[in-house]
Formats: C-alpha cells, sequence, structure tokens
C-alpha cells in the first residue's frame, strides 16, 4: 500500500523515472508542428537574414550573399503542385537550382520543408495553419548539350534553314514602313510560346508604381513546359546568361569558351525567318551588306561586343544589359535592364527574383490575365528592387534580337508598332554606335 501511495504521488508531482528519455511519436510530432508554424508565421528567422521582412516576404539576398553573386548558377528546381506557389527565400534558393531529367515534361518550384515527413502523415487529422501541399518529384532542365556549345562554331551542328520562301521578302509598304515590319516580324516568329499550351503565369495583384508592397502571393510563372529548353535558339539563348557579372561596373572577362556560345548563337539564329527578314530588310535599305557573313558579324558586334558602363571599362553589353539585367552600385541600389522573360523564369525558379506584382495600366478595361503576352511588371532581384519593368513573354530570342536591331537602325528613341494585339512603344537607347538599352512598353 505504502510504495502504491507513494507511485500516484509521483505521478501527480511529474516525477516520472523516464522524464529524460525522448519523448515518444506523438511528443516529436507535436514538436514539429509547432517549429512548422513559427516557420510559417515567420516568428523564426534564418539568422543569416539580416534584413527585415518585407511585406509577407521573410527574407532577402544580405550584402555577404550579394557579393558571392559573381555570375548565375544553373542548379536544381523541385516543384510545387499547386498553382499559386510559394515564394521560396533567396538564400534557402542559394542552395537549389535545376537538375537534369528526360521524364518530367514541367517546371515548378521548391521549397525545403522542415519536418516534412511529420506535416505529410498528418497522423492525427491536425493541420498547421499555412500549410504547404506536399511536393511532387523535381522537374529539371536539360543542360546536357550546353556544354558542347563551348566547342568551335564551326564543329557544332544547327537547326535546318527555316524554309519561308517569299515571306522573308519585304514588301514595299514594310519597307516605309517600321510597324508594318515590326508586324511582319511578329508574324514571321513560329518559336513564339502560347499562353495555356506552353506556359501558364499568374499575374497577381496590381499596383501603382509607387507603391512597394509586395501584391503576388506568389511566383509569376507557374510553369513552364520542359520541351521550351529542348527548342535549339531557346538553349542556346540560355546557356549565355551566365557569362556575366551582374554588377554594373565590374569589369567583363568572356573566355575564348563564352565567345564560341556567342558565335553558335548567331549561327542558330540566323537560320530562322525573323533574321532572314531582317537582314533582308537592312540590305534593301542600304544599312547593311548583302553578305550574310558579314551580317552575322555585325550582330555579334553589336549585341556582345563590350563597352563602358557604370564608370568602368569593358563592363558591359547590349546582350548583358538588355537580357541578363544589371545592377546599379552607385548611390542606392537598383535594377537596370533585365527585359527578357526567360532569364525571369530562370532567376525566378532559383529564389532569385521576387514577383511582386503587375504595374496598373493607364487605360481602364485592360488588366493582364494568364494570356497576356506583353507585360509591366515589379519585381526585386537579388533583393534589389525593379520599381517598373516590361517585357514581352513566351517570345523567341530571335524574334527579340531582330525586332530590337530593327527599331536600333531604322528607328529612333521612340517607336510606335503594332505587334499583334498589342500597341507598343520600342523604346532605344544609343550609346553611340551601340545599343544602350532596349525594351518595349505598352501604349496608353
Amino acid at each position: 500500500m505504502e510504495g502504491l501511495i507513494k507511485g500516484l504521488i509521483d505521478v501527480a508531482l511529474g516525477h516520472d523515472e523516464n522524464r529524460n528519455e525522448d519523448p515518444g511519436p506523438r511528443d516529436r510530432e507535436e514538436q514539429s508542428r509547432s517549429t512548422w508554424a513559427q516557420v510559417v508565421s515567420g516568428e523564426e528567422q534564418d539568422e543569416n537574414d539580416s534584413d527585415p521582412p518585407h511585406g509577407s516576404k521573410q527574407s532577402h539576398w544580405n550584402r555577404q550573399e550579394q557579393s558571392h553573386l559573381g555570375r548565375a548558377e544553373w542548379d536544381n528546381v523541385d516543384s510545387e503542385p499547386s498553382r499559386r506557389p510559394h515564394k521560396i527565400s533567396q538564400t534557402q534558393a542559394a542552395h537549389e537550382g535545376y537538375e537534369r531529367n528526360d521524364d518530367v515534361g514541367r517546371h515548378g518550384y521548391n521549397q525545403n520543408y522542415s519536418s516534412r515527413k511529420d506535416e505529410e502523415e498528418n497522423k492525427d487529422g491536425w493541420e498547421t495553419v499555412g500549410k504547404r501541399p506536399p511536393r511532387q518529384q523535381p522537374h529539371k532542365i536539360q543542360m546536357g548539350q550546353w556544354n558542347g556549345y563551348k566547342r568551335p562554331s564551326t564543329e557544332q551542328e544547327y537547326s535546318d534553314e527555316a524554309e519561308v520562301g517569299a515571306k522573308i521578302e519585304p514588301s514595299e509598304e514594310e519597307l516605309s514602313d517600321l510597324s508594318q515590319a515590326c508586324s511582319k516580324i511578329w508574324e514571321l516568329d513560329l518559336n513564339r510560346l502560347v499562353p495555356g499550351k506552353d506556359y501558364e503565369i499568374d499575374c497577381g495583384g496590381g499596383k501603382k508604381v509607387y507603391q512597394k508592397e509586395d501584391l503576388a502571393e506568389g511566383s509569376l510563372f507557374t510553369w513552364l513546359s520542359e520541351d521550351i529548353f529542348r527548342r535549339p535558339t531557346f538553349s542556346r539563348f540560355c546557356s549565355l546568361l551566365d557569362n556575366y557579372n551582374p554588377n554594373e561596373g565590374c569589369k567583363e572577362v568572356i573566355t575564348s569558351e563564352e565567345k564560341q556560345e556567342q558565335a553558335a548563337f548567331i549561327e542558330e539564329i540566323s537560320r530562322t525567318a525573323p533574321i532572314k527578314y531582317l537582314h533582308k530588310y537592312l540590305s534593301r535599305k542600304g544599312i547593311l551588306s548583302e553578305s550574310y557573313q558579314d551580317f552575322k558579324r555585325t550582330l555579334t558586334t553589336l549585341w556582345f561586343d563590350l563597352y563602358g558602363r557604370g564608370g568602368t571599362s569593358a563592363s558591359s553589353s547590349a546582350f548583358e544589359h538588355v537580357f541578363v539585367g544589371e545592377i546599379k552600385q552607385r548611390g542606392e541600389e537598383e535594377v537596370s535592364g533585365f527585359h527578357n522573360w526567360l532569364q525571369f523564369y530562370l532567376e525566378e525558379a532559383k529564389g532569385r527574383v521576387d514577383y511582386q506584382g503587375y504595374i496598373f495600366p493607364r487605360r481602364r478595361g485592360q488588366t493582364p490575365d494568364s494570356e497576356t503576352q506583353l507585360l509591366t511588371i515589379q519585381f526585386e532581384w537579388n533583393g534589389v528592387l525593379k520599381a517598373v519593368s516590361s517585357t514581352l513573354v513566351g517570345v523567341s530570342p530571335e524574334f527579340e534580337i531582330a525586332l530590337y536591331t530593327l527599331c536600333f537602325f531604322m528607328g529612333g528613341e521612340d517607336n510606335h508598332i503594332e505587334l499583334g494585339p498589342y500597341q507598343v512603344n520600342i523604346k532605344c537607347y544609343r550609346f553611340g554606335d551601340r545599343i544602350g538599352s532596349v525594351f518595349p512598353m505598352a501604349e496608353c
């Protein structure tokens, strides 16, 4: 009896002989939920994240991480099954990236979840507020052929010449009207993607340019067909994006292999209808000779030759500024350039781009949706704000090269044109005989 009474007293006072042992499965599960709830609510933050939360975000790149950006990485990206994938912190994404896989057809976004196993099992029916859906298998980008692009361009294999016949001969109306010529290039862009079939975007919420709060719950791109990265001009274009240091004023060093990538890209796009039309147009106008080899050298010089920007010689190029983007280091940091949708998709998939919503159009009734291919948006890149940026979504690399080159040679600073259903102003700024910047703007 005395032993029984002592045992009851110990239980009442919590004097359990096994109190120092590991908690049971249910206790571990409850601890896991508690930790995940802290992460979701923002109470638990990466110790390396020195910046305060911004809107619904929990982290930005800290300065130390920014200094190591150097060149873009091609890493593995896991997939989220939800239509509006949750954003991932850029600090976390630095350790994530793309993989190669032939069995998966679309790309999504990755979150490394703590205690994922406990969440998915959900043994007793409880759910944590803000719980993410379980991840699918990783989706991967085909990069195996990219190393081959570094070989001498004469040793590489290319697509067959586009068979377009008389379609690439500019008409008299097109020769006298830049807008009609640009419309023709739009029609010749046989590689342009189809919204809903090749990719899907979610524009999120709209905002004024001066508004800094994040009005997008997730990423701009919901998914993109993996087949896109098997298209030769897309694949070769993407292989060029990691050749640059994004910090403006940092001297670029272009290796011989990177020059081979440039030459191979120009060779590939020169076989497409938009570029063939561009050559016919410029030669008919007397801007360039009829030699196609001279024309390809002109494209290489125009887009890839280095020039000074940000006070440093050989620190920038038209390709880097327009398509890759740069971060101004003088005064308050800001993103300049960065007008290409493929670069946006890849950087967003790695967590380096934080989409924050679209900019309200000046004309009512023109709210963008998943079908829109001319977007004006706001985002952060590596933690640095791009307050307003415009991009043509889903167009091919050869289309943009042809369009912007034509406007550079034949137009002025403002080039009011029509591209399919869109009224566009192609803004073109010159650095002497070079392209300083060029990008589309939606007309009012």
